[in-house]
């Protein structure tokens, strides 16, 4: 039995839908008979050919138990389905239901799960290990956290525990909102409990996405590394892939940390760790473990070309990474081959504040986007401004229309405040010409993204200063239209901001993901646009759809 995710809600779109399908996929690849439960039937995973039977009931444990009953499965996968495929395994579990009729979990075993989510015990174990964490006390009531606060000072994070997206928890500067985000936070976890921990704000956030199997096999399937620095939930972070700042002496410090994290807590399959790097030295803490394939997965998936939530249904089943051949390369790599990235991955997220015109806009550690979209190209800048189209918000350029309009206060309070908006309020504040060490103060965003941001900025204040010829036609200079284009600027782009200039585009080479980076062949790569470089693309051999 697999678990779906249940509905589309804040914190979680499309993600586990995808991780779903892939499980069900490799379960049936393996001989097994499938049976799915879902609450959603907006969903791909319920599409009656992808499970061998689909149940479309509540998700929870009455109605989960009823199902089991009458299909007797020998075993449920919980880890991917989300947070709530987790939470309903472990009451499953707690209510008897899992011993009752002799069902297995598959995968990362329950003490694990609930090591890695329980605050408290997740805490001790990496104390234990010797790994750090931010200096914290685990509450079960307001009042221990208010005493807390009045030791340590503000600000303040709250991490409940047990829930997806940061639900309830958030930074607090001052008693009042400590004890309204403690209340909810409480509320919403499924045991009570919630992490009151000193804040790490300005701080890099990184990710480390990992894989183990039974017998302690790692590999690192990517890292990624969040433009907004700790204080906003990666969920609503930009993110890039690889990471672009760090030394090589922090990726394998962090490298190491994640595979001593994930051997210490027994996780088998999927799992990502999050990681807060002091900005100016090696110190790193860690920030937390989800002990199951997670909405980070998804983009790491699509950014390196490796199936890992394929690949951890079949660790699940008892195989090991040095077993499973790589669907990608036709079995000719083993899963335990390292991903490696010859481009750079930008996941840009999106914010329902369009429909919720009242909503609060401010960014902290509960996740409010809804969506995210995902541009790939050879430079940061490229797959940026990739993302930056693909959010459909016919943004073609990061700087110009409405936030032209917006006084400098207006702009420098997205700052040391972070919204949606955040990004083309500091490119509108280059334009204005703030200095990179300015708004690097205010923002504490690392310097490396600023001056790639100013470059842009420079870049689209060149293409705006093309003169009109005698003959009544805007002259933009080739060199800066051409590396727009490198850039990933679009020919609507470059004509927002240079007029008419013509087919500046070149011809379009696609470009292969395919894990390997072109050390061994792919038999089911995928591609990205690139400009002015070799095409890679393989035409079919036969009758193609597309």
């Amino acid at each position: 039995m697999v678990i779906g995710s249940g509905p589309i809600v804040i914190g979680q779109a499309a993600e586990f839908d995808y991780a779903g399908v892939q499980a069900c996929r490799a379960l049936r690849e393996e001989g097994h008979r499938v049976v799915l439960v879902n609450s959603n039937p907006a969903t791909i995973m319920t599409d009656p050919e992808i499970a061998d039977a689909v149940y479309l009931e509540p998700l929870t444990v009455a109605s989960v138990e009823r199902i089991i009953e009458r299909e007797r499965p020998d075993a449920l996968l919980p880890t991917l389905g989300g947070q709530t495929g987790l939470n309903l395994a472990v009451e499953l579990a707690d209510a008897g239901v899992i011993e009752k009729y002799g069902v297995e979990l598959l995968g990362t075993p329950l003490d694990t799960i609930k090591l890695a989510e329980d605050r408290e015990r997740f805490k001790a174990k990496m104390i234990e290990i010797g790994e750090p964490v931010p200096k914290s006390l685990i509450v079960t009531d307001v009042e221990a956290g208010v005493g807390f606060a009045e030791e340590v000072g503000y600000p303040l994070v709250v991490r409940p525990a047990y829930t997806l997206g940061g639900t309830g928890g958030g930074v607090v500067y001052d008693e009042a909102e400590l004890r309204a985000t403690l209340q909810t936070g409480l509320e919403a976890s499924l045991i009570h409990q919630a992490l009151v921990e000193t804040s790490l704000l300005g701080w890099k956030e990184i990710e480390y996405e990992v894989l183990r199997d039974r017998a302690g096999n790692c590999i690192i399937v990517c890292n990624m590394e969040n433009i907004d620095p700790v204080g906003v939930h990666t969920g609503d972070s930009i993110v890039v892939a690889p990471s672009q700042t760090l030394s090589d002496l922090d990726y394998q410090m962090l490298r190491t940390s994640s595979i001593n994290v994930i051997r210490a807590l027994n996780v088998q399959g999927g799992c990502n760790i999050q990681f807060a790097l002091h900005p100016d030295s090696a110190e790193y803490m860690i920030i937390e473990v989800n002990p199951r394939v997670s909405r980070s997965s998804a983009l790491a998936s699509k950014a390196t070309g490796y199936p890992i939530a394929k690949i951890s249904t079949k660790i699940a089943l008892g195989q090991t990474l040095d077993q499973i051949p790589n669907p990608v390369t036709g079995g000719r790599t083993k899963a335990a081959y390292e991903p490696t990235l010859d481009y750079c991955v930008v996941k840009f997220p999106r914010w329902p504040f369009d429909k919720f015109p009242l909503a609060d806009t401010r960014l902290g550690t509960q996740m409010k986007s809804t969506g995210e979209a995902m541009g790939i190209g050879r430079t940061f800048a490229a797959a940026l401004m990739k993302a930056v189209r693909g959010l459909d918000l016919k943004f073609e350029t990061l700087t110009g229309g409405a936030f032209a309009e917006w006084s400098d206060d207006e702009l420098l309070r997205t700052l040391s405040t972070p919204t949606h908006e955040r990004l083309f309020a500091v490119c509108e504040l280059l334009r204005r010409g703030r200095t990179v060490d300015e708004l690097h103060a205010l923002s504490t965003i690392d310097e490396f993204w600023l001056w790639e941001f100013k470059a842009l900025v420079e870049l689209e204040e060149r293409l705006r200063g093309a003169y009109t010829d005698d003959e009544g036609f805007r002259c933009a200079p080739v060199a800066d239209l051409h590396a727009a284009v490198e850039a990933g600027y679009s020919q609507r782009g470059n004509e927002s901001l240079a007029g008419e200039v013509g087919s500046v585009m070149g011809r379009g080479a696609f470009r292969m993901v395919d894990t390997a980076a072109a050390e061994f062949p792919a038999i089911s790569p995928y591609y990205y646009l690139s400009r002015f470089e070799s095409d890679e693309m393989r035409m079919p051999g036969k009758e193609a759809v597309v």
